[in-house]
């Protein structure tokens, strides 16, 4: 049975490595990073949803009356 070479493991694989560095330094040099990096004040407006425009009463199972 003929053994596996081995012998280019080292190679290809640092290759593959210093590859991917690679690529993913191009790409993260191709973003616009902003220059003020403050956080921006934003205005919320409150919206009121049905169930808070009216008053409702919610009973325990505790309080009510024993059957």
């Amino acid at each position: 049975m003929p053994q596996l070479d081995t012998s280019t493991w080292f190679i290809t694989i640092m290759s593959m490595i210093m590859t991917l560095f690679i690529v993913f330094q191009l790409k993260i040099s191709k973003h616009l990073y902003p220059g003020n990096l403050e956080p921006k004040l934003t205005v919320t407006l409150k919206q009121l949803n049905p169930w808070e425009k009216k008053w409702t009463k919610i009973y325990s199972p505790l309080s009510l009356p024993q059957q």
